[in-house]
């Protein structure tokens, strides 16, 4: 590994250390090092407490009755379930009283629809030029799930398409071990945009065709998986560069981030074993990224492949992604836009008057601090046959080896909320190869074109209650929680070939089980 900076879009990075990067990120490390975890205020674990620790968060092997609090997704955040499409909108249930105001404003700002500069209403101009949505919530719908465009005046609000070319590995990274090169595509950038303000031209309109694939399935039960083809039509800048690679997204559900962030790094990388080791054809690695907010490499948590480090690095990024709003994370006012849209460049931003930036520090905080505190909702029906046989076969069938059950966070100092819970996100948050179906062939990070972030499933049981639809996975191709298992490829290949030859039985418990989480 050499110790080369790493270039990007706004300029020249200092190089990390190698060396101390890697003493900070041994598995066996039980505490967090300055290189992994600097956003977290921590309060050391004790060895009776990582005891304690170990023998809770095993995986069990009794399925005869639910285990002790597994109905409390997160702790003691844990909300009730409700039965309307708010269910993922409430606040943690252990947040204190004086946090309830910061959660509601940071609400009203996820929500606050931005409009183009400039305008009368100075405090919510800076939209675009080039932008996917007007709000937050306009992707992450009652903060649920996107979806793909339904038929042909669907629009594709809730999902975009990410964009890069092959770079040079001399010219672009070499100070995080395992990096692939690439760049922004010279004209459209990371993220191509399929709205935009008056008097400019949106970057594109996304295109999507299916091919539908029988599956047959033990019992006779055929199934049949949906396969996209997804285009960049109607480009508005000119063609894209003969070797871009573009990969779909859909906005993931948005609670629980709170605390998969308070995770300890060394329990997620206890998990990682990228050469396979012990020989069980699972070889999750972790996804280390660089934080732009600490100026370092970090353990990747959020995004499809795991390419943000912290909640607030995630949200600044949506706010220039997204909308084109610049932030102290992000200052272009432009957004998005890249050196060769120097109209969009030269038009008017909501960055001058007295602002600096289109959303200051205070509001990028309250966004944070509400997308952390977004409650996850409590397990339904854990003790009923149903659902234990089909926790059972979960584990049976390997399921359990990437979708770890549960975790307990750092003890925090400033983060209460968060702070020493017992929770169930059913995700060891580290990159597998999902195997050629899934692959977007689009390398992110030290994530490959075939490997992707194991999704957390707490919460996926209220998918169709909260955003009024079943589609599962980074693209939203399974219309349901068995398509979504039949695309498993890759290091879950085997699990997948159980499954299909399972009485049908067996495979119902499993759906009901995923339907309880």
């Amino acid at each position: 590994m050499t110790n080369q900076p790493r270039h990007t879009s706004s300029g020249w990075r200092a190089p990390a250390t190698a060396i101390l990067l890697a003493l900070a990120l041994l598995p066996g490390t039980a505490q967090a090092g300055p290189l992994d975890e600097p956003h977290l205020n921590i309060i050391p674990r004790t060895a009776e407490e990582r005891e304690r620790i170990a023998a809770v968060t095993g995986l069990t092997q009794d399925f005869t009755a639910a285990e002790r609090f597994e109905e409390m997704s997160a702790g003691a955040a844990t909300v009730r379930a409700r039965t309307t499409a708010d269910a993922f909108s409430d606040f943690s249930g252990n947040l204190e009283f004086s946090e309830e105001l910061d959660f509601k404003v940071g609400n009203g700002l996820f929500k606050k629809i931005w409009v183009s500069s400039p305008s009368s209403t100075l405090a919510s101009d800076g939209l675009g030029p080039l932008y996917n949505a007007r709000s937050c919530q306009r992707c992450h719908i009652k903060d649920g799930r996107g979806h793909p465009p339904e038929a042909n005046d669907d629009n594709a609000v809730s999902m975009f398409l990410r964009v890069s070319v092959p770079g040079d590995p001399e010219d672009i990274t070499a100070d995080i071990e395992g990096w692939f090169a690439t760049l922004p595509e010279p004209t459209y950038g990371s993220q191509l945009q399929d709205l935009a303000v008056t008097g400019h031209a949106a970057e594109y309109r996304l295109d999507v065709t299916w091919e539908e694939i029988p599956v047959e399935l033990a019992g006779g039960e055929t199934v049949s998986l949906r396969k996209p083809d997804w285009k960049a039509a109607d480009l508005g800048y000119g063609p894209m560069h003969p070797n871009t690679m573009i990969s779909p997204r859909v906005a993931p559900q948005m609670i629980g981030m709170g605390l998969l962030e308070a995770i300890p790094a060394a329990d997620i990388l206890a998990n990682a074993d990228p050469d396979d080791a012990n020989g069980d054809s699972i070889s999750g690695k972790a996804s280390i990224v660089w934080s732009d907010e600490y100026h370092q490499p970090m353990l990747g948590r959020f995004g499809h492949k795991a390419g943000n480090p912290t909640v607030r690095q995630q949200a600044a990024q949506a706010f220039a992604g997204d909308m084109g709003i610049s932030s102290p994370l992000y200052p272009a006012g432009s957004g998005e836009c890249t050196a060769t849209q120097t109209i969009c460049i030269d038009a008017p931003h909501g960055d001058g008057d007295d602002r600096e930036f289109e959303i200051d520090d205070d509001g990028l905080e309250l966004v944070t601090f509400y997308s952390r505190n977004l409650g996850v909702p409590a397990r339904r029906d854990v003790g009923d046959p149903q659902v234990l046989r089909g926790k059972q076969v979960f584990y049976e069938t390997g399921c359990a080896d990437c979708h770890r059950p549960a975790f307990v966070t750092h003890r925090l100092k400033d983060r209460p909320a968060q702070s020493f819970q017992l929770i169930w996100p059913w995700t060891d948050l580290l990159l597998h190869d999902m195997g050629e179906g899934l692959a977007d062939d689009r390398p992110e990070g030290r994530a490959s074109g075939r490997e992707w972030r194991t999704a957390p499933l707490w919460g996926t049981g209220l998918t169709e209650q909260v955003s009024g639809h079943s589609y599962f996975l980074h693209d939203g191709r399974a219309r349901n929680r068995l398509e979504a298992i039949l695309w498993h490829g890759g290091e879950a290949q085997a699990s997948r070939d159980q499954v299909m030859d399972l009485p049908k039985s067996d495979r119902d418990a499993l759906i009901r089980f995923l339907e309880s989480l």
